[in-house]
């Protein structure tokens, strides 16, 4: 930020000024995203039984709102220096030093990015993307300067400031987005698909049926419901054992912790059509079809698939 300001105070650019201000943004939102991943990482307690990790969410939520705030305010100036135009000098120097900081924060941004993956954190994800996004618009700030070196056309500056602008409105809307779906617990589709891919690659032969699946990502934790057909002759350790199996299998090979809540049910008649089982004693008919579990046919709060599925 202090050597964004700098280049801005030598050469006078708007398009600079306008980088620099997003700096700003920067400092104000990673203090907020340190609090909120002090918050995450709090164990559970009797007032949080699902942990902290939705405080991510809000810290997303507020890093967005002020990258759209910077960049309305950042869009109005450029339009006012427009029709106002001032002197430009130094570019050379300004284009070094805003190169040379871009540079800096992609490089911060791909870290923050990789440890989000590893951690699981959207906080961390979202201050990287954001620092990459401002590197992005160096570079594009970089180029622009340097045509506008070269050409002489000073109002190039407030246009390309006025594109930067967009982007940075654009940029923090996706991480709106993104917060408040958290915040209305929309189900995480990308981690059903993995959890359902797990299932389907280790299923058994007793696991008839799975229906009802809902998620919700909780910080770097992942809760799960969902029912799980089982024949209706096992008894309750049996079924113990196999719902066990089901919890540990996912935790075992998904990318988070993985919070399983799975209601049994018992298998029904109409079940045996589809049924792997090889020697039911209780079989009505024998298998003549076989169901893939997806992401489409598990989300849906269905007890038993029918024939037309």
């Amino acid at each position: 930020m202090l050597a964004k300001f700098t280049a801005y105070f030598i050469t006078s650019s708007n398009s600079i000024l306008t980088d620099a201000s997003e700096s700003i943004v920067n400092i104000l939102a990673s203090l907020f995203a340190f609090y909120s991943i002090y918050v995450a990482a709090q164990p559970k307690d009797l007032n949080h039984p699902y942990g902290h990790g939705k405080v991510e969410f809000f810290s997303v939520f507020i890093e967005g709102a002020l990258i759209i705030i910077a960049g309305i305010l950042i869009s109005f100036k450029s339009v006012y220096n427009l029709f106002y135009p001032h002197e430009i000098s130094d570019l050379v120097i300004g284009t070094i030093i805003v190169g040379v900081s871009g540079l800096i924060n992609y490089a911060l941004g791909y870290y923050l990015i990789d440890q989000s993956k590893k951690h699981n954190s959207l906080t961390l994800y979202a201050d990287g993307k954001h620092l990459q996004t401002d590197a992005y618009t160096s570079a594009g700030l970089v180029i622009g300067l340097l045509l506008i070196y070269f050409t002489g056309l000073n109002y190039l500056d407030s246009i390309l400031s006025i594109a930067i602008g967009i982007f940075i409105i654009y940029s923090g809307y996706k991480l709106v987005r993104r917060s408040v779906s958290g915040l209305m617990d929309e189900s995480d589709i990308d981690t059903s698909d993995e959890i359902i891919a797990i299932i389907n690659n280790h299923r058994k032969e007793s696991w008839i049926d799975m229906h009802n699946l809902r998620t919700q990502r909780y910080g770097p934790d992942i809760h799960i419901d969902c029912h799980l057909t089982l024949p209706y002759y096992f008894d309750l350790n049996k079924v113990h054992e196999e719902v066990s199996e089901v919890d540990k299998l996912v935790n075992h090979k998904a990318n988070s912790r993985t919070e399983f809540f799975i209601h049994a049910d018992p298998c029904m008649p109409e079940c045996c059509h589809y049924c792997r089982m090889p020697e039911c004693p209780v079989r009505s008919e024998p298998k003549s079809m076989d169901i893939v579990w997806t992401t489409e046919n598990v989300t849906k709060n269905q007890k038993h698939f029918t024939r037309d599925v």
